[in-house]
């Protein structure tokens, strides 16, 4: 089983994201905020990381910043925003737009995993 960590300060996206990924057999963690969010990231091995943009406090830049200066830089994040702008810049491996249909969310977990998987195997 495939495991996620969604990150965003709104309960409500955050558990839309955490029961769609669930009800296709992905284990799901969540944190309320970015500082959350890194601290559990540090804790667990991860094969995404779904994170809002706009976040007050530290941002989701700063998750993927993280991510990407961590022993395992290779996990894709997807970054989250109602701001298309604020979703410049490379540091995401993709983005979605708020509002986002469901299947746009899973079409790129879908992508984003089995990508993962596929250089996995190849390593075995």
């Amino acid at each position: 089983m495939q495991r996620v960590l969604v990150i965003d300060d709104e309960k409500m996206v955050r558990d839309l994201i955490a029961q769609a990924l669930t009800r296709l057999d992905f284990s799901v963690d969540t944190a309320d905020n970015a500082l959350n969010g890194m601290a559990q990231y540090d804790r667990c091995i991860y094969d995404l990381v779904i994170t809002d943009v706009r976040m007050p406090g530290v941002d989701g830049h700063t998750v993927a910043n993280h991510i990407r200066h961590s022993n395992r830089d290779a996990t894709p994040v997807i970054g989250v925003s109602g701001t298309p702008a604020l979703l410049k810049g490379g540091v995401f491996d993709d983005v979605l737009y708020k509002p986002f249909r469901l299947q746009a969310l899973i079409e790129k977990v879908t992508i984003l995993t089995r990508t993962r998987v596929a250089d996995h195997a190849d390593v075995a």
